[in-house]
């Protein structure tokens, strides 16, 4: 609860400065709408509702938090517990900060988070499209049929279906996706046994 209450705390902090980002991303050479990132935040700022516009698609972010957190840790705990019990001399080696517990080795925490992360991904991955679409909303010519959640998963799987539409991109995000969670699992794992908490 306060990992999630955090993350959301940090998301609602952060997510002008995202809207802005995606924005900027978004232009096309020759159509330039915004000369930077102040008139970028001007322009949205004066012409999308003051700061209401700064938080299109700020709901399926906050929404896809959740699974993507749960399911992330569940697989990474799953897989952990497994590993060490089918195959500890294998998979595990002693803590050192307490030699009577084991842990996954280094090359196996950094394989169980890269699942860990490619299966959340996937599983919320169709909000994250979702926020795209809607942060974008102003930008695009059918916006008024992204207005809400709802209204924008169903528009993008009426439009585009299941692979083309709320999966679109997928394969893109793993590239980024599965070594960051390989490599915050394995760092969370190391810094518990630094930290002297197994």
């Amino acid at each position: 609860m306060a990992g999630s209450m955090a993350g959301i705390t940090a998301v609602i902090c952060t997510y002008p400065l995202d809207m802005v980002r995606v924005r900027l991303a978004f232009q096309v050479k020759g159509e330039h709408r915004y000369m930077g990132i102040i008139h970028a935040f001007k322009m949205i700022y004066t012409k999308e509702g003051g700061f209401r516009g700064f938080y299109r698609g700020l709901m399926p972010t906050v929404v896809g938090m959740a699974p993507y957190a749960g399911f992330s840790f569940f697989t990474f705990g799953t897989l952990k517990s497994i590993g060490l019990a089918q195959a500890p001399n294998l998979l595990g080696r002693p803590s050192l900060d307490n030699p009577d517990v084991l842990v996954l080795k280094t090359h196996v925490n950094l394989l169980c988070g890269g699942i860990a992360g490619a299966i959340a991904q996937t599983i919320s991955y169709p909000l994250d499209v979702t926020r795209r679409r809607m942060q974008l909303g102003a930008v695009l010519p059918d916006s008024e049929k992204c207005l809400t959640m709802v209204q924008t998963l169903k528009y993008v799987y009426q439009q585009h279906g299941i692979r083309r539409g709320l999966y679109r991109g997928l394969s893109l995000n793993y590239i980024r996706c599965i070594p960051s969670q390989a490599v915050a699992f394995t760092t969370y794992e190391l810094m518990k046994q630094f930290l002297h908490l197994n």
